[in-house]
């Protein structure tokens, strides 16, 4: 037994270093990561006006949001926009990547112009669209439109079209990012299956139909588990464009955008804190469920 037990102790002085390393992101961790999401469920079970614990109210918080309309309606935008920019994103991504991946010359000239809007800030993106929407005949937009004799639309002021602009502005945005994530996962693929299906005779597309699309399947699955994340915490574009409120009537309101209206405008920290830990909760459960999806079909 003891044989044993110095035998351990002798190991662990000799990882002892590689313990020592790993001690300052550990720390981080349980400080900047750890410490802020317990401090928040904590606090989405008080009712705190200075972001501090002062009275306990249990699930009064969680409570209070699932009957706020409000809370409901920013899900809402928050599940539109997203659906629709994932929707339009992955498809048009992938196909772009293997157009520019099919290219013998220029490939790093399409990746830096694609990806070029993606490095720019998302304020002076904001900037360019609120330009391009302008919702009277000297928006750039409307002017074109008034060639073809449609009459100005209130892209901006209309909760019709509202949407569609953050829409539009998200993937001419991220497209980029998209497109080379998807690259890189095509130039992992042998070159060898193409020639030999070319050999068996097959034609380009069922080339891309039976080698290229299932190949990339894992590469689907991590945009759209990625895509989801970044649907369910944005915020920084719709308020560029609405404020906290999400003007036109609440039509570009997110639930991160609810929870900073309630929890940092208005002071209700309790009640921002709970929305925070609903939007967590909410990621967990589609990030889970995208997860074991993907799983069931590859062992199917």
């Amino acid at each position: 037994m003891n044989v044993k037990l110095a035998a351990h102790v002798k190991l662990f002085k000799k990882e002892i270093p590689w313990y020592l390393f790993l001690l300052p992101s550990s720390l981080a961790m349980l400080l900047f990561t750890f410490y802020p999401l317990f401090k928040t469920l904590m606090l989405s079970m008080y009712y705190s006006r200075n972001g501090t614990l002062q009275n306990f109210v249990g699930w009064l918080n969680y409570s209070s949001i699932l009957k706020d309309h409000k809370f409901w309606n920013a899900l809402y935008n928050t599940v539109h926009m997203g659906f629709f920019t994932i929707l339009i994103n992955i498809p048009v991504a992938f196909t772009l990547a293997c157009l520019i991946n099919s290219l013998t010359k220029g490939k790093n000239v399409f990746k830096m112009l694609y990806f070029l809007p993606n490095v720019t800030s998302i304020v002076a993106v904001t900037l360019v669209f609120k330009v391009l929407f302008y919702p009277t005949e000297a928006g750039t937009v409307n002017y074109m439109l008034s060639f073809l004799g449609i009459e100005k639309l209130g892209w901006l002021t209309d909760y019709n079209y509202s949407k569609w602009v953050v829409i539009v502005m998200g993937l001419w945005h991220n497209i980029g990012y998209s497109i080379i994530i998807f690259i890189a996962g095509l130039q992992t693929i042998s070159q060898e299956l193409y020639e030999a299906a070319e050999v068996d005779g097959a034609s380009r597309f069922q080339k891309w139909y039976r080698i290229t699309i299932p190949l990339t399947k894992p590469i689907f699955t991590f945009m759209l588990i990625m895509g989801t994340i970044s649907a369910l915490e944005r915020f920084s574009d719709v308020f560029s464009l609405g404020g906290a409120a999400g003007s036109p009537l609440r039509s570009l309101q997110t639930v991160v955008a609810y929870f900073y209206e309630n929890g940092m405008l208005a002071g209700q920290y309790g009640v921002g804190a709970a929305a925070s830990v609903v939007i967590f909760v909410l990621i967990l459960i589609v990030t889970t469920l995208n997860l074991w999806i993907s799983k069931t079909k590859e062992t199917e």
